[in-house]
Formats: structure tokens, C-alpha cells, sequence
């Protein structure tokens, strides 16, 4: 990929269809296991003092959305919102993330996912559907038609009968979709997952998430290639990997990172880097390249759109772990 291409936005649109959230985030400055006892374990009623709160704009689709902004692109965002998206969607119209068909309603809070984390690193975590459960009214495909079409469909975590939806109608556009199911996989049985993967372009999933969606439709490693063009299963610290039907395999190491602050989100902003990469037309294995340097950015802070870099910022850093020959591998 030129220099050139790698500064400057690809021109060109994704649909992003997923989920839009808030995550309130609290730490308990203690431990779980000291507050609940074994012998009253069938009638918990606990309540904690925690010492730090933050909300936080979150939701798979926005993450994504927001760090391919921040690389140039202009990604079209499809879901749904509560009435308190209002100053989540200036923020979104200010990076640069389209968000026209983003649909409010106003009888309806926006997702919300409730998390306290104890010293230890155990989490207790709710997580309220909102205006998520109205996704699958969507059209994506009615979307697409009205926007002149799209380079790409990625279908993001959201309601699962919204994200079969959203599958179907990509295929039904002719917009090569991305299937990142994450952990909707837990939600959805087998049958399902095959609908909405089959025929897909790619599907992008973590190593785990890939052993469960193997499991629940019985079919093997290769019969599992055959159902998309290219499989990419992330291995948290240890890189990626992308596989396709003919056996082949394509490493992608990670990306350094100064100081592992928060996981949370690093999925989300490996595929926008992947995704762009894409855009550009790319090697995959300099896509996945990018996948990881954009990840490395969202670990170093808290939140899953603390970070920030420019365009410049961001291809130093990608030549710094891998080199400008990588940009030809």
C-alpha cells in the first residue's frame, strides 16, 4: 500500500450496523469475596460504596465507528438509540462518524451496561437492552439503497434477530458483509450463526468466541472455512490470524503497547483498523497489521473512545512495530 493511500481516506463507505451504548463503569475498592457468604449464597443482598463511577460512550457500533474516524474514514453508522443519544450524537457528528440513520426513540433509554469491578479484577455486570431491542426494525438494506450502496457491511454485536436481519439484506444488497458476531455467540444457537455467516466475506472473532461457534454448529475446522471467503480469530496479546477455505493461514502479530491499562474495546478497534485497511484495498496482512496497532491504542487508557491519534500518529506507530517493508508483505 502506498504512503499516499495510508495518509489520506479511502473515499469510499462502510456500513456499520450495530450496537450504540453507555457503559457506567464502577470500581470497588475491596474484594467480592469478602461480602458474600457460602452458607447465605440462594439469598444475596449486597450493596457496595464504590470509589470510582464513569460513564462512558460505548456500544460496538460506535466504537468501531469512532477509530475508523479517526483514521479519515466516514463510517455510516445503522442502529438504534434512546432518548439520551443526544450529546453521544454531536459527539459522533463531531469525529466524523456519519450519523443520520442512527434511528432515536424517544420512549426508549439508549443500552446501557452497568459493570463493577472489584480489586481483584471480578466483574458483576447488568446489561439493559433499551432501544437495542428496536434494531431489527431496521432496514439495512433499504439504508444502503437510499445512500448509493456501500464498499462494505460490517454486522456488529446487537440484538441477534436484528443481526440476522442485517446479514440477510447485506447479502441481498451485494455489499460483501463482515460478520463479527463477538460474544453474541452465547446468545445465538447454531442454525442461526450459519445464516447469518454463510456466504459472508469475512467473519472476525476471538479465539474463544471461534471454539463456541465451532461447537454449536458441529462442523469442522475446514467445513467451517467453507462457509465465509475468510475467517480472522484474534488472540488477544499473542496477534491474529486470517484463514481461508484453501488452508491458508496469514499470522499477524500485535502491536507493542506501552502500559496495559483496559482491555475493554480493543475488539472493537481492531476491526476498525482491518476494516479501513480493507477500504484502502490493502494487503490483509497489512489490514491485520493495522487491526493491531489500533488495538494497542484503546488498551493504553480506559474507556473505548479515550483514545485519540491523527492519521500521521498512527502510521509512525504501525512503522515502528513493523516497518515500512510490512506495508508490501
Amino acid at each position: 500500500m502506498a504512503s499516499s493511500q495510508a495518509h489520506s481516506p479511502s473515499g469510499r463507505t462502510v456500513l456499520v450496523a450495530g450496537s450504540i451504548a453507555f457503559d457506567q463503569i464502577m470500581t470497588f475498592p475491596g474484594y467480592f469475596k469478602d461480602h458474600i457468604l457460602p452458607d447465605k449464597i440462594h439469598m444475596i443482598n449486597l450493596s457496595f460504596l464504590v470509589s470510582d463511577f464513569r460513564k462512558q460512550r460505548g456500544g460496538c457500533a460506535g466504537n468501531i465507528g469512532y477509530s475508523m474516524a479517526l483514521l479519515g474514514e466516514t463510517p455510516r453508522l445503522v442502529a438504534t438509540a434512546g432518548a439520551d443519544f443526544d450529546e453521544y450524537r454531536q459527539w459522533l457528528v463531531e469525529q466524523g462518524v456519519l450519523v443520520d440513520d442512527v434511528v432515536t426513540h424517544e420512549d426508549e433509554v439508549t443500552a446501557s451496561c452497568f459493570i463493577t469491578t472489584d480489586q481483584a479484577d471480578n466483574q458483576i455486570t447488568g446489561f439493559f437492552i433499551g432501544a437495542m431491542a428496536r434494531a431489527k426494525e431496521l432496514s439495512l438494506q433499504a439504508i444502503a439503497e437510499s445512500r448509493g450502496g456501500a464498499a462494505y457491511c460490517v454486522v456488529a454485536p446487537d440484538d441477534p434477530e436484528a443481526m440476522v436481519r442485517h446479514c440477510n439484506e447485506a447479502r441481498q444488497a451485494g455489499i460483501p458483509l463482515i460478520f463479527d458476531p463477538s460474544f453474541q455467540v452465547i446468545a445465538m444457537d447454531g442454525p442461526t450463526l450459519l445464516e447469518a455467516a454463510r456466504g459472508a466475506h469475512m467473519v472476525i472473532l476471538n479465539d474463544y468466541e471461534y471454539a463456541v461457534f465451532q461447537e454449536k454448529t458441529e462442523l469442522s475446522a475446514e467445513e467451517l472455512r467453507e462457509i465465509a471467503t475468510y475467517w480472522v480469530v484474534t488472540y488477544g496479546e499473542e496477534g491474529s490470524e486470517i484463514l481461508d477455505a484453501a488452508g491458508n493461514s496469514i499470522k499477524i502479530p500485535p502491536a507493542k503497547i506501552e502500559q496495559m491499562v483496559d482491555p475493554t474495546g480493543a475488539g472493537d478497534a481492531f476491526r476498525s483498523g482491518f476494516v479501513t485497511g480493507l477500504l484502502r484495498d490493502a494487503p490483509l496482512s497489512v489490514c491485520g497489521r493495522m487491526g493491531s496497532v489500533a488495538a494497542a491504542y484503546v488498551v493504553e487508557r480506559y474507556g473505548t473512545q479515550s483514545h485519540a491519534y491523527s492519521a500521521e500518529e498512527f502510521w509512525d506507530r504501525y512503522a515502528a512495530n513493523f516497518g515500512a517493508a510490512a506495508e508490501s508483505a
